[in-house]
């Protein structure tokens, strides 16, 4: 994207994005590293405390998440002119989770399909002009990060849902912490130098890795599964997570900005770490289904 072509505010930011930090602390993938380490093990700690102390409590922590992350969307896609209809885009984010974990996959379409609804009549409340690219904005936000959050819920439903949830998140993180580890320590080609010039195909293969044991390690130790079906879930999970991450670093660089927000210090956004958990969360379910039914 050329400077040029941007606004005056997407002007500004895109230049943050692409300039050069000066700050020893920032590691060479670009983060502040001890920053991230300890947001990183502080949610760790809190989400793994939710799901051991009570199973529900963990709903509440993942309704609050999307809940931030549509925001993030919301005020993202405005730097673009998108005018996401905000009121229902945030209710469907907040009331979707919970309907999925009620009501099961069913409730989760019938809950998206009235969060679409009211998405379209809010926006056309508003008048015509420009409505087609705000209620595709607003489908986007309620497809790409509410539905796919839903299907998480869809994991933690079920009898064994702790264990499934242990099982989705730890293999999708050992897919960033392997990328990141192995990108900085051995990456050389980068994988997809237009949209995120610092992920490497070194580091896609650790993260690969990474998954491919986390998937067979959990899937045994929390489902007691078969490790091959948990090796084939982690190799699966590493793509989705790779993707996702892609995904999310292309509309993060047509729009001009470095990171979906600031509340997560090191790490960006909420939406910086969702992009490859949101992904990854229906390829858990589809395989687990299939191989580790409950």
């Amino acid at each position: 994207m050329a400077d040029q072509d941007l606004s005056a505010p997407s002007r500004r930011a895109y230049r943050r994005m692409t300039r050069g930090s000066t700050d020893p602390s920032r590691s060479r993938a670009g983060r502040n590293l001890p920053a991230a380490i300890g947001v990183g093990v502080g949610l760790g700690v809190v989400i793994i405390a939710a799901l051991v102390l009570w199973k529900p409590s963990f709903l509440v922590i993942v309704t609050a998440a999307v809940t931030l992350g549509a925001w993030e969307l919301i005020d993202a896609l405005s730097t673009g002119r998108v005018r996401v209809p905000a009121v229902p885009t945030l209710l469907g984010a907040f009331a979707l989770p919970t309907v999925a974990y009620l009501a099961g996959s069913e409730g989760l379409v019938v809950g998206a399909t009235l969060t679409l609804l009211a998405i379209v009549l809010w926006r056309a409340l508003d008048g015509l002009d420009g409505a087609v690219r705000d209620i595709a904005g607003g489908a986007f936000v309620v497809g790409y990060l509410c539905v796919l959050a839903g299907v998480a819920m869809l994991l933690l439903a079920e009898e064994d849902g702790v264990g499934r949830i242990f099982v989705f998140l730890i293999t999708t993180v050992c897919s960033d912490i392997g990328g990141y580890a192995s990108g900085v320590l051995f990456g050389k080609h980068p994988m997809a130098p237009s949209v995120s010039p610092k992920k490497s195909w070194e580091g896609f293969a650790g993260s690969v890795l990474w998954c491919v044991v986390a998937g067979a390690v959990t899937v045994v130790a929390f489902l007691g599964g078969p490790w091959w079906c948990g090796a084939l879930l982690g190799a699966a999970v590493a793509v989705a997570a790779t993707l996702g991450d892609l995904a999310e670093s292309t509309v993060k660089r047509d729009l001009g900005i470095k990171d979906m927000g600031n509340l997560l210090p090191g790490h960006g956004g909420v939406m910086d770490r969702l992009d490859s958990l949101v992904v990854s969360a229906p390829v858990c379910w589809v395989l687990l289904q299939v191989f580790v039914p409950a």
